[in-house]
């Protein structure tokens, strides 16, 4: 390796764990090696109304002489507001080349987000939806979800086995098209012994309704804080639908810090990926369904 390449890769290195203090569960890691991160911005983070993920691939070059090679997700970005976007990112790397920018760009869009928010037409996103929403799309799927075929939640796909300092991750693969299956699939897994003696069963859905165009979605951290939410992340990156993960996580004794969450999304991609659930980029890309509803656990420990 160059000189170069050994600062630049060292600069990288730096920026990554500085944006994963700063943004905490908005920074997603989708591939370690690749260098691909998602960042989730809203214009706020207790009540958001507009949201945007931007995916950031970092080049060998970056950030000495090349940009980010970057990805804006939101259903609601399109045309003059997309390129409007786009050129004041490529403008702040044109005024600060050899720079890191990764914090001036996710600033930039959440200050165009605060902007938009401020306007008098509501976001697309808001999770304010009435409860009689949330009970209507969950009645909608449940009729869908035919008595004569439960087996189908129970088609399980198992990974292989992770291990790192005696902590090991197995990730467990279902399909899923109603709650009611959901509820299956763990009561299921959990007639497993050793399943049910992890540490922590981790788990995420995303259901697709049909009629509505949405997607009702969920996740559980299951004592391991945020690790729910950043499976979720990754699989609405990915573009899955009708499908449940749950990652098994048994505790070897020595605290993994941010690496169990590279471990857990690692072992969901590989299966998600196996089992053919991924979709292209330019279909990712049009992800991110509108109405979401997430429960957030609070949690909070690693062991």
């Amino acid at each position: 390796m160059a000189e170069g390449d050994a600062g630049s890769d060292q600069r990288q290195n730096e920026e990554i764990e500085a944006m994963a203090a700063i943004y905490g569960e908005e920074w997603c890691v989708i591939d370690d090696c690749a260098k691909i991160f998602c960042i989730r911005i809203s214009d706020d983070i207790d009540d958001p109304k507009w949201t945007l993920c931007l995916q950031v691939m970092l080049p060998n070059e970056y950030p000495g002489t090349a940009p980010p090679i970057y990805q804006l997700n939101a259903p609601w970005l399109k045309g003059q507001e997309r390129a409007d976007l786009s050129n004041s990112l490529e403008e702040i790397y044109i005024q600060n080349i050899g720079e890191s920018i990764l914090y001036l760009w996710v600033e930039k869009i959440r200050d165009v987000l605060i902007q938009k928010s401020q306007m008098t037409e509501p976001g697309p996103d808001i999770k304010k939806k009435t409860e009689e929403e949330d009970v209507e799309c969950e009645e909608d799927l449940i009729l869908a979800c035919q008595p004569e075929t439960p087996v189908k939640a129970l088609d399980f796909e198992i990974s292989e086995n992770q291990t790192d300092r005696r902590s090991t991750f197995q990730a467990h693969l279902a399909p899923v098209v109603c709650p009611k299956q959901v509820k299956m699939v763990l009561a299921k897994l959990y007639e497993n012994k050793k399943i049910a003696s992890a540490t922590h069963n981790i788990y995420a859905y995303r259901i697709y309704c049909e009629d509505k165009q949405t997607f009702l979605q969920d996740c559980e951290d299951d004592g391991e804080t945020a690790a729910g939410g950043r499976l979720l992340h990754l699989m609405e990156i990915l573009n899955v639908r009708n499908v449940m993960v749950v990652v098994s996580r048994w505790y070897g004794g020595i605290l993994l810090g941010p690496d169990r969450f590279k471990h857990i999304n690692n072992c969901a991609r590989n299966i998600l990926v196996e089992r053919n659930y991924t979709s292209s980029p330019e279909e990712s890309s049009k992800a991110l369904g509108k109405n979401k509803k997430v429960r957030k656990d609070k949690k909070r420990s690693e062991h």
